[in-house]
């Protein structure tokens, strides 16, 4: 099962702040992301959460 967040993204194209709820990955450096949708427009918002 995969670990979800859910809180405030920030959507470079809507330059507004959303609250949105999305899946936690590990990058390459350990870093953990929160990758979630947009709900008004649909861009993939990225969120870094702090080191796994």
């Amino acid at each position: 099962m995969a670990e979800t967040w859910s809180g405030e993204f920030y959507c470079v194209k809507c330059k507004e702040k959303r609250e949105a709820s999305g899946e936690v990955r590990v990058n390459d450096k350990g870093t953990r992301m929160a990758q979630a949708l947009c709900p008004v427009c649909g861009t993939k918002l990225n969120r870094i959460l702090g080191k796994a």
